[in-house]
């Protein structure tokens, strides 16, 4: 896996109008944990950061902050703005080489599916994995052929097997599936005749509780 070397610069946590002047100068406010250390804030340009936060690929990063050892750490969590859908915060988790971790890991489709040439749509359900992992086997990326998939056919989690990697998801979520056309797929409508008898029903209920609300009053 590529490094990718970040500086960042320690935050001023006192000052109650930080995070909104960094954010206005183009930085990102977020911290940095790791297991037996104290949580350092600090902040990271905007341009560093986003091409971090908007990739297919898992990225080992090399962080550099004044006066602290150079860590390896990965992007634990990230939170955007619902408005704007900009980057807010982050966390960076420190990596211990002889330690699992737990991250989200991108998930890259390969192949053209057979059930395309039959009219089917392919459907990626899940974009990113949940595995466990030494720093050292943290993958980039999972690829997934999906050339023999036919319609009606579907890759599960429990299907896939990645070495030495630990996939946390349920073995039973799908991964991609291949179905038939939404048009196909769309529930037919109900007999007009059958809609007509049971609204009745539900006004006539209605009605009745109405009726024996005001006899009893």
């Amino acid at each position: 896996m590529d490094i990718v070397k970040i500086s960042a610069d320690l935050r001023n946590v006192k000052d109650k109008n930080e995070k909104k002047e960094l954010r206005k100068n183009g930085k990102i406010p977020g911290v940095f944990y790791m297991r037996g250390h104290e949580t350092v804030p600090i902040s990271i340009s905007e341009k560093i950061l986003n091409p971090l936060v908007y990739t297919g690929e898992t990225h080992l990063i090399s962080l550099s902050v004044k006066g602290q050892e150079e860590t390896e750490c990965i992007l634990k969590d990230v939170q955007f703005d619902p408005v704007t859908d900009g980057v807010v915060h982050f966390d960076l988790i420190g990596l211990n080489k002889d330690e699992t971790i737990e991250i989200e890991v991108p998930v890259q489709l390969h192949g053209s599916a057979v059930g395309l040439k039959e009219g089917g749509v392919v459907q990626h359900i899940l974009h990113k994995l949940e595995v466990e992992c030494l720093p050292k086997d943290i993958p980039q990326h999972i690829d997934i052929d999906i050339t023999e998939l036919k319609i009606g056919d579907a890759i599960h989690i429990g299907d896939l097997n990645v070495e030495n990697i630990k996939l946390l998801n349920s073995k039973d979520s799908v991964v991609v599936q291949v179905t038939h056309p939404k048009a196909e797929q769309e529930p037919t409508a109900a007999v007009e005749g059958e809609e007509e008898a049971e609204e009745p029903e539900v006004i006539a209920r209605g009605k009745g509780e109405e009726e024996e609300k005001e006899s009893e009053e």
